[in-house]
């Protein structure tokens, strides 16, 4: 499955606290670490409101699969909306600056500026909640059977192949001969 890549947690978490904290687009970096600590999609991320964000978890029904699914807000989250406190909560979490809410198309814009790289998109925010599932469970096939799950994927090999897994396990066999 080509496409969008991964970014390492740790750096995805680093970048979104960096871009709160300074005030240079804290909208942004706020979507960013909601990303990557959810794995929703994209569509479903933009409808999430300060209310959404605020309780202490979360149920949506998925825009494109129509599932619906419960999320608990972590901690990270929690943090990082510490800096939001002013907004109302009926307000829409991800805004530009003109206040209206992110398309997805200026999502992946935001997101070639502040991850370099020629396969990120919206879309490596979700790839970046399954690496870090996935290597937080010692890269078990348990841990892939939750992310298929998660991911409304039919099968775990589908999962591997989504999170690239597959690819570097083919690669690590020319490099170890």
């Amino acid at each position: 499955m080509q496409g969008s890549t991964y970014i390492d947690f740790d750096k995805a978490n680093s970048k979104g606290l960096k871009l709160i904290r300074s005030s240079e687009n804290a909208s942004f970096g706020l979507l960013i670490i909601v990303g990557i600590n959810l794995g929703l999609r994209i569509s479903d991320l933009l409808k999430l409101t300060y209310k959404h964000l605020r309780s202490d978890e979360l149920e949506i029904i998925e825009q494109k699969t129509k599932k619906r699914r419960k999320l608990i807000i972590n901690d990270n989250i929690k943090n990082a909306l510490k800096y939001f406190e002013e907004y109302n909560d009926e307000f829409y979490a991800f805004r530009s600056q003109k206040n209206t809410v992110y398309s997805i198309q200026h999502v992946n814009r935001l997101m070639k500026k502040h991850f370099k790289g020629s396969n990120i998109s919206s879309h490596s925010l979700r790839k970046t909640f399954g690496r870090r599932v996935w290597n937080n469970n010692n890269q078990s096939e348990k841990a892939l059977m939750y992310l298929s799950e998660l991911f409304g994927h039919h099968s775990i090999s589908t999962t591997r192949k989504y999170l690239g897994i597959r690819q570097e396990e083919l690669n690590n066999i020319y490099i170890n001969l």
